[in-house]
């Protein structure tokens, strides 16, 4: 196994207000030229079972008062920063397996009253709940069969938002990735200092 912790240069490209400012993309990228505190881990495959499927989500915890609490978690990416505001908290502390039955309705919800039916609404759900990325090792990587750091998936959150309507931020994948672990560009000396995006990202 191969890991690397430390800073490198964000790899995650997307006008990040527009999605804030009702879909109203300029085309700036809020993370060019930030860095990230990252985290990468590579393992060969027969440590991830024996069949070609497999599921991954990350969680976050912080200790408090000496326990351990889980406080954020992540399967489909640019998914979990969208959940439904007054469940968020709950979703974070939560478990894939509780998903579907516990946000499937107000998600479905969310969906129609942008624009789908109840059916599209509820099929579009199911999509990403349980929130668990998966990857098929016979199938080329990329979202949603796993993802490629160079994967739009904030244009594919956008149009999943929309029901197809935003299907562009304008926004182009970064240049600095590099082409072996840990993937991740070198630090942006211009970035020295600021403090992380707040972005977990990983291969």
């Amino acid at each position: 196994m191969t890991v690397f912790t430390g800073v490198r240069s964000d790899p995650f490209f997307a006008d990040g207000e527009g999605a804030f400012h009702d879909f109203q993309f300029t085309g700036d990228d809020t993370f060019a030229g930030k860095n990230i505190l990252s985290m990468a881990l590579e393992i060969p495959n027969d440590m991830l079972g024996s069949g070609p499927h497999i599921g991954v989500w990350a969680t976050v915890s912080v200790r408090r008062e000496g326990k351990l609490v889980q406080v954020d978690r992540v399967g489909n990416p640019s998914f979990n920063p969208f959940f439904v505001d007054e469940l968020k908290n709950e979703f974070n502390e939560g478990h894939p397996a509780d998903d579907v039955a516990i946000y499937l309705e107000p998600w479905s919800k969310l969906l129609q009253s942008r624009g789908y039916s109840a059916t599209e609404a509820r099929d579009t759900v199911l999509t990403v709940l349980p929130d668990v990325l998966h990857y098929d090792r016979d199938q080329p990587a990329h979202y949603p069969n796993g993802r490629v750091l160079t994967d739009d998936v904030y244009d594919v959150r956008m149009a999943f938002l929309t029901n197809g309507r935003v299907t562009s931020d304008g926004v182009e994948p970064h240049d600095d990735y590099l082409p072996e672990f840990p993937f991740l560009g070198l630090p942006n000396a211009q970035a020295h200092g600021e403090a992380a995006s707040g972005l977990l990202s990983a291969t």
